[in-house]
Protein backbone atom coordinates (compact mmCIF):
# COMPACT_ATOMS: atom_id res chain seq x y z
CA UNK A 1 0.00 0.00 0.00
CA UNK A 2 1.27 2.74 -1.11
CA UNK A 3 1.07 6.55 0.84
CA UNK A 4 -1.02 9.13 -0.92
CA UNK A 5 0.96 12.48 -1.98
CA UNK A 6 -1.31 14.20 1.51
CA UNK A 7 0.16 11.92 3.84
CA UNK A 8 3.89 12.53 2.50
CA UNK A 9 2.90 16.12 3.11
CA UNK A 10 1.94 15.46 6.59
CA UNK A 11 4.51 13.80 7.63
CA UNK A 12 7.22 16.00 5.90
CA UNK A 13 5.27 19.16 7.66
CA UNK A 14 5.16 17.34 11.14
CA UNK A 15 8.82 16.82 11.15
CA UNK A 16 9.51 19.91 10.36
CA UNK A 17 7.34 21.42 13.17
CA UNK A 18 9.21 18.81 15.34
CA UNK A 19 12.32 19.54 14.80
CA UNK A 20 11.03 23.34 14.93
CA UNK A 21 10.04 23.00 18.44
CA UNK A 22 12.76 21.11 19.88
CA UNK A 23 15.05 23.31 18.60
CA UNK A 24 13.07 26.47 20.19
CA UNK A 25 13.07 23.98 23.53
CA UNK A 26 16.42 23.56 23.12
CA UNK A 27 17.17 27.25 22.59
CA UNK A 28 15.20 28.42 25.94
CA UNK A 29 16.91 25.94 28.12
CA UNK A 30 20.24 27.46 27.26
CA UNK A 31 19.25 31.19 27.82
CA UNK A 32 17.42 30.09 30.97
CA UNK A 33 18.39 29.44 34.92
CA UNK A 34 17.00 26.23 36.80
CA UNK A 35 15.53 27.73 40.06
CA UNK A 36 17.47 25.60 42.53
CA UNK A 37 20.59 27.75 40.51
CA UNK A 38 19.57 31.13 40.62
CA UNK A 39 21.33 31.67 44.04
CA UNK A 40 24.56 30.39 42.60
CA UNK A 41 23.80 32.81 39.63
CA UNK A 42 23.34 35.75 41.53
CA UNK A 43 26.54 35.24 43.40
CA UNK A 44 28.35 34.96 40.60
CA UNK A 45 26.84 38.02 38.88
CA UNK A 46 27.71 40.26 41.76
CA UNK A 47 31.35 38.99 42.04
CA UNK A 48 31.86 39.71 38.81
CA UNK A 49 30.74 42.95 38.92
CA UNK A 50 32.70 43.84 41.52
CA UNK A 51 35.99 43.24 40.41
CA UNK A 52 36.90 45.97 37.84
CA UNK A 53 37.80 45.05 34.13
CA UNK A 54 41.40 44.75 32.94
CA UNK A 55 41.53 48.14 31.45
CA UNK A 56 41.15 49.63 34.67
CA UNK A 57 37.93 52.01 33.73
CA UNK A 58 35.67 52.12 35.93
CA UNK A 59 31.75 51.18 34.30
CA UNK A 60 29.65 53.39 34.53
CA UNK A 61 27.04 52.04 36.41
CA UNK A 62 29.85 52.73 39.30
CA UNK A 63 30.26 56.18 38.59
CA UNK A 64 27.00 57.66 39.85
Amino acid sequence: MKPNKNRKIFIIAFFLFLATVLFLLFDMARHTTAPWNKTKSIERVTNDSLSLPDDGLLPDSLLK
